[in-house]
Parts: structure tokens; C-alpha cells; sequence
């Protein structure tokens, strides 16, 4: 993720925002060019942004219920942006409660599709493709009490989100129950769109042989592991070969949290790098708790290259979040296995992604070429 500020005033502003707070201006963001601009209204939902006056744009309809701060297409007078236009069901949003779990929900979807369009990775609707597009349910729970509950998952591109998570004392309440170390409404929609790339650059991508080999036989019968997990819980030195205790429990929970860490790794590092973060504890002696993100996360030449980037900024997170009494913000361990798991992701997702541009470093756009600091190979 990236900075943004407000072209009237300058002021640095933050992805969801859909208005400045200092100067008031409304702001949309644009995803063919990853650029947040103030804009000014001209009238039936036509707008002329600051960053491009000569240009009249439109929001996304679901702006007038601050759902959505996104511009619909270049060019184009459709209703919804790239993002929204992948919604099913919404809840109804005649009820108070729900619409602010929406907005909620989507402030992480759209986080999700900021990923996925860097990635330059395959996003096809139900209209384009009927029977494999993306799609979302946002669900509330039956009001009937004894009822089944609405349970996060996917089924064949369609992501269906609980409304519930959007509460944090009940997402906490489930983390606890669970025994989780970590659950966030993010960490949902990448963990549940593994699943749906799963399907579309792994099965339908000829790539199930080496996924096998990498993440075990998906065959497995599902319904079956996931009974065993939860009776049995993860196996002993679980993290000497997962990422979390929820990924032992079938190679398809195993991909879709791999997928999941690997987006919640080269988003982060790019706002570190977005941020001008530098770490270089004094009491490092060889550098190997040194680094510096010169380079773009979303084009990383190989795994080896965000990982050296990314444990000494997670050791320096961690420890910030311990002085200030609070858990781990990424309390998990990557050990060598995980590793190689995430190259698998990495190359998976490289060879997936729309090649239509060339490649630009954040070091040319945000960083000014600096250069990093010398670290020991790994």
C-alpha cells in the first residue's frame, strides 16, 4: 500500500479516507493509476479531479452510502468501480447495524483489490465468466434464534463474508475461541481469494502437479480433515512446515494461508517503503537486522528478496507492539519450509499477472534512488 495526500492541501491522507481532514475536500481514488485525488463536483455524480483537471470522472454508486471512494473505469459510465462491480449480495442496508458493517467490509475488500491489481492478476466477473467469476455475499446472520450462523468461506468464486466479523469484540471473541493468534477482516478476504486463485492458477492453470509436491494431495477428503483438525488440533513442530496451526489441516487451508502471508508481506513492505521506514538496531553488530525497501514489493525478483527484507522490519514491529503492551503484530514464525512455500506463491502469482506495463521501482517513484544498507546474504 502506498501514501496518498490531498492535492488542494497537501495533506497526507489514507487509503479509505473519503474526504481530507483538514481541508474537507473529497477524495476518490483511481486504480489505473494507484493515485488518491481531491476532486471537485460538476454535477450528477461527474467530478473534475485535482490531479487532472481537464478531466470529468465518475464514482462508483456505492460512494453515496461511503462504501466506496473509487472512480468506475477510465472512460467508462459504468455504475459500479472495479472492485464493487464483484458484489452478489449486499445486506440490507435499511437497517443501521448493517450498513456499517458493510462500509467495514469493504474498506478490506478494496484493500484486497488493490493487491490484486498490482498483481496484475485475472479478475473476471460472473458476468464475464458464469461459471468461475468472483464474487461476494456479504451475509448477515438468520435473526431466528437457534438458527445456523453465516460462515465465511468459498465455493467456487463466490466469497461469502459473515457480517458478524465485522464487529471487532465478536471477531475477537471467535479469534479467542478458536485459538488463533491472529483474525482480521483483511486477513479474510486473502486468505478466502487463495481459494478462489487456487482454482484459476492452479487447477485451471496446469500447475496441480507442483502444487502437490509443494503443499501435499488436495484429494484429501476435505470435510474429513477438517473434522480431524478440530478434534485432533495440529500435529507436533507444526511450524517447522506451516505457516499457522489452521493450514495443517488440508493442503487447500495450507495454500489459501500461504497466499494469504504472502500479500500481508509485500503490502506491508511497500508501505514501509512508502514511509521511508529504515531499520538498523544498535545493538546489530553484522547487519543482519538491517534493511532498507528499495525496490517494489509487488515486482520482487525472487522470495529470498522480500524475505531479507522483511524479518528485520517484523522483528522491529514486534517489538514496538510488545513496548506498548500489545501482541505481536505478525506472531508467526517463517521457517525455511514456509519459505519455500511462499516462492511457490511468488512464482505462481509472477507468471499469472498481466505483463501490459513495464516494471517501476518504488526506489525511482518514492525513494529517490537511495541505496540500501550492505546485509549479510541469509
Amino acid at each position: 500500500m502506498k501514501l496518498f495526500k490531498c492535492q488542494f492541501c497537501g495533506n497526507i491522507v489514507y487509503f479509505e479516507n473519503h474526504s481530507c481532514e483538514v481541508c474537507g475536500h473529497r477524495l476518490a481514488y483511481g486504480p489505473a493509476r494507484t493515485e488518491m485525488t481531491a476532486i471537485e463536483p460538476l454535477g450528477d455524480n461527474w467530478w473534475k479531479p485535482l490531479n487532472a483537471p481537464e478531466q470529468k470522472r465518475l464514482l462508483c454508486v456505492n460512494a453515496q452510502y461511503d462504501a466506496c471512494n473509487w472512480f468506475v473505469p477510465d472512460g467508462t459510465t459504468d455504475a459500479f468501480c472495479v472492485a464493487c462491480r464483484h458484489n452478489a449480495v449486499v445486506p440490507d442496508l435499511s437497517a443501521p447495524a448493517n450498513r456499517a458493517a458493510w462500509q467495514v467490509l469493504e474498506m478490506s475488500k478494496h484493500r484486497l483489490f488493490y493487491s490484486l491489481l498490482r498483481l496484475g492478476l485475472p479478475l473476471k466477473t460472473v458476468i464475464e465468466d458464469p461459471e468461475h467469476g468472483l464474487s461476494f455475499e456479504f451475509l448477515a446472520d438468520p435473526p431466528l434464534q437457534g438458527a445456523p450462523k453465516v460462515m465465511t468461506g468459498h465455493d467456487n468464486g463466490r466469497i461469502t463474508i459473515a457480517l458478524a466479523e465485522a464487529d471487532d469484540a465478536e471477531r475477537e471473541r471467535r479469534r479467542v475461541a478458536m485459538g488463533e493468534p491472529y483474525r482480521t477482516l483483511l486477513g479474510h478476504f486473502r486468505h478466502e481469494i487463495g481459494h478462489y486463485y487456487w482454482d484459476v492458477l492452479v487447477r485451471d492453470g496446469g500447475k496441480l502437479e507442483p502444487c502437490r509436491a509443494m503443499f501435499g494431495d488436495d484429494s484429501e477428503d476435505y470435510g474429513a480433515a477438517l473434522q480431524r483438525h478440530y478434534a485432533e488440533g495440529s500435529p507436533p513442530n507444526w511450524q517447522d512446515n506451516f505457516v499457522s496451526q489452521y493450514a495443517t489441516s488440508h493442503p487447500w487451508e495450507d495454500f489459501a494461508e500461504t497466499w494469504a502471508h504472502y500479500l500481508h508481506i509485500v503490502d506491508t513492505l511497500e508501505m514501509v517503503a512508502a514511509s521511508g521506514m529504515s531499520v538498523r538496531p544498535k545493538v546489530d553488530d553484522t547487519g543482519e537486522f538491517a534493511a532498507k525497501v528499495t525496490f517494489d514489493p509487488y515486482r520482487a525478483e525472487s522470495i529470498e528478496q522480500i524475505i531479507d527484507a522483511w524479518l528485520p522490519y517484523v522483528f522491529a514491529m514486534n517489538n514496538v507492539s510488545r513496548a506498548i503492551g500489545a501482541r505481536d503484530l505478525y506472531p508467526f514464525v517463517l521457517s525455511p519450509a514456509v519459505i519455500r512455500k511462499l516462492g511457490f506463491i511468488h512464482e505462481l502469482v509472477h507468471e499469472g499477472r498481466a505483463r501490459e506495463a513495464p516494471a517501476t521501482s518504488l526506489a525511482d517513484a518514492l525513494l529517490g534512488g537511495l541505496l540500501p544498507w550492505k546485509r549479510k546474504t541469509r
